[in-house]
């Protein structure tokens, strides 16, 4: 989807902001020569920005707006380097909710909704999002954050919460307490609002099937101001984007190239608007395509498909290249397991080892004969076989955050 006049005069206007600035991509940009775009052509000669820039920024060195107009941060975890801080204006706070609101009414939320939100809170941008998204449209927000299921469970039933707000490991953790407790007709959920992570058609089926509500797809990443720059709609075919707030492409990871609409490829965006800590060309490392036909349900705003994969999720194992979709694919495929797995990967004796963990559904006995034809699965559609393991439906760990599905042993 080719970049358009109004959408380069915006970019424009935040090259300038980020040379004044001195930034690390003012600094890219001068040594480049570039100090305007014009064209499609040109736009496309930016240089893109990747998260190594953003960690050699910390702490503020990505505050392109006067300190004076800094209203608030928002981090990343750290968890695999230095956090990402990044700052945000009033105008980007209101930018934000304005954008998390068009959220809630895609999803059919209305004034008359109670949100139940179970994200964090805190330097991390997810249940603040959810919950100024809820007050711009006027719905009423139960700010529960994550965790103490049983205090979810009880608010739950007794502030009759119509939406609920979460990762998809939560929500899959709520839905088999509710089940496991026999509540199901106490609840008065109508939809579910899910972001953070990955998830399986299989899981989405179980909670749909459990819980009785429609699921929605939201998307963003700290970096871009957070969740809320795009959602699913009815139709559950792709996600829309805010393209007044954000300008979207999709390049090859290997080469960098634009691609056309309809290929996968790596999502990359610029914030047209953003003050605090505007982004141009940043690569996500989500892996998706657009969309580009008119969507069913109306709306004017352009779509992706939802999200396959991560760039950096990949396993390398025997000298193949292994996506945890793959695996996914592959767990579909049998009526006998739940949605659940955990990869583990081990280099023993000089070779390196993945151990494939499945949950089968209850009263499913004969789970070596099920091991064997998972592993084949995996021979036949892979490449290599895994040790498989089933185990019994609840066993693999329920996270109220998001679950982690592959532990590489390896480097520990």
């Amino acid at each position: 989807m080719e970049i358009s006049a109004e959408q380069l005069e915006l970019v424009n206007d935040r090259i300038r902001a980020l040379e004044k600035a001195n930034s690390f991509y003012g600094q890219r940009l001068a040594e480049a020569g570039i100090h305007e775009v014009h064209s499609p052509e040109d736009f496309q000669k930016l240089p893109f920005s990747e998260k190594k820039d953003l960690r050699e920024a910390y702490p503020l060195g990505l505050m392109t707006a006067p300190e004076d107009q800094i209203v608030r941060i928002h981090s990343s975890s750290g968890t695999t380097g230095k956090p990402v801080i990044i700052p945000y204006t009033k105008k980007d706070v209101d930018d934000w909710a304005t954008m998390f609101a068009r959220c809630y009414e895609m999803a059919g939320v209305t004034k008359k909704d109670r949100v139940q939100i179970t994200p964090g809170y805190g330097l991390w941008t997810a249940g603040i999002g959810f919950q100024a998204g809820c007050e711009k449209l006027g719905a009423m927000a139960i700010p529960m954050g994550p965790g103490n299921t049983d205090k979810q469970i009880e608010m739950m039933i007794a502030m009759e919460s119509t939406v609920l707000c979460a990762t998809s490991s939560y929500a899959l953790l709520l839905a088999e307490e509710i089940e496991k407790r026999g509540l199901e007709d106490k609840v008065r959920l109508k939809k579910g609002i899910i972001g953070s992570e990955r998830w399986s058609d299989k899981m989405r089926n179980k909670i749909r099937a459990i819980l009785g509500i429609e699921l929605y797809d939201i998307y963003g990443l700290t970096e871009v101001y957070g969740p809320g720059i795009g959602v699913s709609c009815r139709e559950e075919e792709g996600m829309h984007y805010w393209d007044d707030y954000i300008y979207l492409e999709i390049i090859d990871p290997k080469t960098g190239k634009n691609l056309p609409d309809g290929e996968w490829g790596e999502i990359v965006i610029t914030t047209l608007k953003k003050e605090g800590a505007p982004l141009i060309r940043y690569r996500t490392h989500d892996i998706s395509r657009i969309l580009p036909e008119p969507c069913r349900c109306g709306s004017r705003y352009p779509r992706i498909d939802i999200i396959q994969a991560r760039t950096d999720d990949m396993m390398k194992i025997h000298g193949v290249n292994v996506f945890p979709a793959q695996i996914e694919e592959i767990i579909a495929l049998f009526d006998e397991l739940s949605s659940e797995y955990q990869i583990r990967i081990s280099h023993l004796e000089g070779r390196d080892t993945m151990r494939l963990y499945v949950e089968a559904l209850s009263g499913k006995s004969d789970f070596s004969e099920l091991s064997q034809r998972v592993a084949e699965k995996v021979k036949s559609k892979i490449g290599f076989t895994p040790i498989v393991k089933v185990v019994e439906e609840g066993v693999l760990p329920r996270s109220t955050k998001k679950t982690k599905r592959v532990i590489d042993e390896r480097y520990e």
